[in-house]
């Protein structure tokens, strides 16, 4: 029986990026095609097979330990970042901001799909594998307060649950602008005792 169920649920590719420097700058400059290999994308900072640990898993490791890449493209839906702009007070934000890898349109509640879900080129059949939710951070609020000052400390709480997800390659190929991306996901139902987990966590 197959683990992963192909769905009706397909994303357009709306906009694509690297940052080449993450300690010189967070946002990304865009491109029209990403070349994707098993370490990432070409020229983006994110790429490589292994990473040292940050912020987000110090329960786990002690800060800087290596460990498996599996945040390699960090990817928003436009609905999502339409929405965090519109409860910031802005007009809206451009995908750079965010140092974004990848921008889509057309799943609902995109940041919210099953960790471990594919999203496959419906061309190239390059395929990521979604890790889980991104963070908002404090680097984007940088960002945004030095375009609209007075505006960078509303990210963090308009970004709750609307960041984006953080992926990696299962197969290597080219995406570009326009292609169609179907969402895959486990077949596997939410494990029962995670809310009880999560409050008794200290």
């Amino acid at each position: 029986m197959p683990a992963l169920i192909p769905t009706d649920h397909v994303a357009e590719i709306v906009w694509l990026g690297v940052t080449a420097d993450r300690a010189a700058q967070l946002q990304s400059t865009p491109r029209e095609v990403l070349r994707l290999s098993f370490a990432g994308p070409e020229g983006e900072d994110h790429a490589g097979l292994t990473r040292p640990s940050d912020s987000r898993v110090l329960a786990q490791y002690p800060r800087d330990t290596e460990i498996r890449n599996v945040r390699q493209l960090s990817i928003l839906s436009e609905e999502d970042i339409a929405a965090i702009a519109a409860k910031m007070g802005l007009p809206g934000l451009p995908p750079a901001v965010f140092g974004a890898t990848m921008v889509v349109r057309g799943i609902p509640d995109f940041t919210r799909i099953p960790p471990s879900s594919r999203l496959q080129d419906e061309a190239s059949g390059a395929t990521l594998t979604v890790d889980m939710e991104n963070r908002p951070c404090h680097l984007v609020s940088r960002e945004i307060e030095a375009a609209h000052a007075g505006f960078g400390k509303a990210f963090k709480m308009a970004a709750a649950g609307r960041r984006g997800v953080t992926a990696w390659v299962e197969r290597e190929g080219e995406i570009g602008l326009g292609a169609r991306l179907r969402l895959h996901i486990p077949d596997q139902p939410p494990w029962p005792h995670a809310e009880a987990a999560r409050v008794a966590t200290p």
